[in-house]
């Protein structure tokens, strides 16, 4: 997806050790680098506590400075405040461009808005349960827990292809034992499945795919799959009233909860994506010639910058025009230019 940053922007890595993992680092690190160049590298925490044990490797291998800050009262969280100043002298310092500010706590919301003003660019980075007005105070905001997944689904994928490579000499061996009449291996069920499946295409966006099993014509139920990801599936919150609650005398307020996107419902499904068709149409409408076509490069930038979280990646899309296909309601143009630069534009297709 396209962005209005450049490449040689510095920016100050600023983590929260307190609710961030550990095994984000890499997805921290590459979209910084995609933004920029990471001039400070620091993460914040008590690292006299055994909880934090398990980042000791991962700053010697990213080279992340550890800040140390010590919980002085119990139910107080000093980490915040050090972050907080911190930024702060290196704001004045002159030395960054932006901020990626690495946490899921709203707490950093009005150090966020106030970097901004100084005419900072900050990334916003966290989970799914972030606060909305934190994600709104950034220039973007990368759902972490989202990109993990996605790079670890690719990675899955490529050792798939690399043991799909090796197979047929596992094949061509195993009929080789059979014929000398050895106790070759054959393929278990659940392997032929998984090809199977493998085989047959991406679902429709508008198709609705249900996560629990289903029972076959004949009785038997199949093994259950997980829904595939696609548009407006991202997850989300929703309101989980008391009654649901663990205790149903307990009258607190409803608490948020994280919902992964195999679980929303669709007509949850659908507010979100009507969320983010109404914001394309509006910028097709502003931006668009007297034909009603806008460049995509204009779209993405102008997307960016009005849903601060939204990110393809977070669809199961590497680039913004497949996402833009799969809604169904675009089409598309691309003119030969003389200069041979290739340039698409889309519109609102006419019902």
């Amino acid at each position: 997806m396209s962005t209005t940053f450049d490449s040689d922007l510095r920016f100050a890595i600023l983590i929260d050790a307190d609710n961030i993992s550990e095994k984000y680092i890499k997805v921290v690190l590459q979209e910084v680098a995609n933004a920029g160049t990471a001039t400070y590298k620091r993460i914040y925490g008590d690292w006299t506590s055994p909880r934090l044990a398990s980042w000791k490797s991962c700053l010697l291998d990213n080279s992340i400075i550890p800040m140390q800050q010590y919980s002085y009262t119990y139910g107080k969280n000093a980490t915040d405040s050090a972050m907080i100043i911190d930024a702060m002298d290196i704001l004045y310092s002159g030395t960054v461009d932006g901020f990626a500010i690495v946490s899921s706590d709203s707490d950093f919301t009005r150090l966020v808005a106030r970097l901004r003003e100084s005419g900072m660019t900050v990334i916003g980075m966290g989970e799914q349960k972030t606060p909305q007005p934190f994600i709104s105070a950034c220039n973007q905001f990368k759902y972490l827990d989202l990109l993990y997944a996605a790079q670890k689904a690719e990675e899955d994928a490529a050792r798939d292809d690399e043991a799909d490579e090796e197979q047929p000499s596992s094949e061509q061996q195993g009929r080789g034992r059979r014929r000398r009449g050895g106790r070759g291996k054959r393929k278990s069920v659940d392997q032929v499945s998984d090809s199977l499946a493998a085989d047959q295409g991406e679902p429709e966006p508008d198709e609705e795919l249900e996560p629990d099993s289903a029972s076959g014509a004949d009785g038997v139920e199949d093994a259950p799959r997980a829904p595939r990801r696609r548009p407006g599936d991202a997850g989300g919150a929703r309101q989980i009233p008391a009654s649901e609650g663990l205790d149903p005398t307990a009258e607190a307020e409803p608490e948020v909860v994280d919902v992964a996107f195999g679980e929303m419902s669709k007509a949850d499904r659908r507010r979100h994506m009507q969320k983010i068709r109404l914001t394309i149409n509006t910028i097709v409408d502003k931006f668009s010639d007297d034909d009603g076509w806008v460049s995509l490069g204009q779209l993405g930038d102008q997307l960016s910058r009005r849903l601060p979280d939204f990110d393809v990646r977070n669809y199961g899309f590497k680039k913004l025009r497949p996402f833009l296909k799969s809604l169904g309601v675009y089409e598309f143009n691309e003119p030969s230019g003389e200069s041979g630069a290739r340039q698409i534009y889309l519109r609102v297709r006419e019902q």
